[in-house]
């Protein structure tokens, strides 16, 4: 029996850029999506036979068809240039930091997620490597394109990347959380109890839940959207025009503050703190009040808080940081020596920065240390070189199947009016909840094997942790 392939694609000049193909091959339906020019996420479908099997295919393309997608010959489009935060990065004249140690990541990095037990950066080749607060390389992963930024929510650290997706890196192997819309050029992302705030090059904001579902998606004031941040209340957003506050459940606009271009954010548990171009942090209550500027020499690309917000940090385009207390005095500026600092975070004493030069760098922010380095004595800086052998790209999901339940927590899948709702079977959850989930491998009645399920979210949700396997 031959293969049958169709192949889609949407194409608008300022919107959508996305394939869709169906592979009908035998009594499987293999759906192929994504960027054009992208590999794309695959769902491949069993059916009892090749007539049910063509029939799916053909719903699915009529409902493309519909949508406005045509017939196309793969290749013939192109790939749409994907915007990369561009730096002219000067050296510093200020005193070099007392840099630690710095890990070399190969390319311009922009996500850093440091906790207790390990610090991670993510590149432009898509690369996250994660290393201990030792700088030894613990592992490393790729993923398909560049990555955008890497956050945290609970228990749970997710990566955006270039190709339009949110990654799951907390299993063996990342998988896609979310997948947003193609035609949105991601410039940030932020996650609170489930719900993503996402930000883009046109100036977008949009809410998407646990589900992978736009709560509600609108167009924002300005443009170059660098600054998403979430909370409990709402999402605050900073563009070419200022920031923004939108309740996080309807979309409604709270309030707007102009202040210069934001080209970075940051968040406390009363305020946001908006980097700008016109050279200073802008600290905001979460009403749009301006409580204090903290002002730099050069643009500010990055900033970054201590517990409570007791110091206040920025990067700027010039390869320098600045320390300020809360009451807006600025304590020291100092030179990274390794690029101009992208993204920032403070942990323990220390402050992380990731760079235009590739560079995850470790600083020394206790008081002994910046005094010395104000004179000119610093550490002896221990460079750390990437493995050799770079990781292969993250493949599409391929899930195994098991017979054996012990020692994990199964889960169903269920057609719920029209829409796909993963629930927990195992005793000890409540059934009336949903699981977060990979969409891209559910198929109607189908049962996972999970290594475990937590509660999270603002209460009504769980999610799949670790390993994931199909049940026989």
């Amino acid at each position: 029996m031959s293969q049958e392939t169709t192949y889609l694609e949407l194409s608008e000049v300022d919107g959508a850029h996305k394939f869709y193909e169906v592979v009908v091959d035998g009594t499987t339906l293999t759906v192929r999506y994504g960027r054009i020019g992208d590999q794309g996420q695959v769902k491949a479908s069993a059916y009892p036979d090749n007539t049910r099997a063509r029939a799916a295919a053909a719903k699915k393309i009529g409902e493309k068809i519909r949508k406005g997608y045509a017939p196309a010959v793969p290749g013939v489009r192109q790939k749409r240039s994907v915007s990369r935060r561009q730096i002219v990065s000067t050296r510093s004249t200020a005193h070099t930091a007392p840099v630690l140690w710095r890990y070399d990541s190969g390319a311009p990095a922009f996500g850093i997620f440091v906790n207790g037990q390990h610090c991670m950066v993510g590149n432009e080749h898509g690369v996250i490597t994660t290393l201990g607060h030792d700088a030894r390389v613990r592992s490393q992963v790729r993923l398909p394109d560049g990555v955008k930024c890497i956050v945290a929510d609970d228990a749970w650290i997710y990566a955006g990347c270039d190709d339009g997706n949110v990654y799951d890196l907390s299993g063996k192997v990342p998988r896609v959380a979310y997948a947003i819309a193609p035609e949105i050029d991601i410039y940030w992302l932020d996650i609170h109890d489930g719900v993503l705030g996402v930000s883009d090059a046109d100036g977008g904001i949009a809410a998407i839940d646990h589900e992978d579902e736009f709560l509600w998606r609108r167009p924002g004031r300005g443009r170059s959207a660098w600054m998403v941040r979430c909370d409990t209340d709402a999402l605050y957003h900073g563009h070419s025009q200022g920031v923004t506050g939108y309740d996080w459940r309807t979309g409604r606009e709270l309030w707007h503050t102009r202040t210069g271009s934001v080209l970075f954010g940051w968040q406390e548990r009363g305020s946001v703190f908006a980097g700008t171009g016109t050279r200073e942090v802008v600290r905001l209550a979460k009403d749009g009040r301006v409580e204090r500027t903290y002002r730099c020499d050069a643009p500010v690309f990055s900033c970054a808080t201590a517990e409570g917000g007791r110091y206040v940090f920025a990067g700027d385009s010039q390869s320098s940081i600045y320390c300020f207390d809360a009451a807006g005095t600025r304590l020291w500026k100092l030179g990274t020596g390794c690029g101009s600092a992208y993204s920032m975070q403070y942990h323990d004493d220390r402050l992380y920065v990731v760079t235009t030069g590739g560079h995850l760098a470790c600083i020394d922010a206790s008081e002994p240390a910046i005094r010395a380095a104000q004179v000119g004595d610093v550490p002896q800086v221990l460079d750390v070189k990437a493995p050799r052998q770079a990781p292969r790209p993250v493949e599409p999901m391929v899930v195994e199947m098991t017979s054996d339940v012990g020692g994990g927590v199964v889960v169903q899948c269920l057609d719920d009016r029209g829409r796909l709702r993963v629930q927990v079977l195992s005793d000890g959850y409540r059934p009336d909840w949903s699981v977060q989930f990979p969409k891209g491998i559910r198929e109607p009645g189908a049962r996972y094997l999970v290594t475990e399920v937590r509660e999270a979210g603002r209460g009504g949700f769980y999610r799949a942790y670790g390993d994931i396997r199909r049940l026989r």
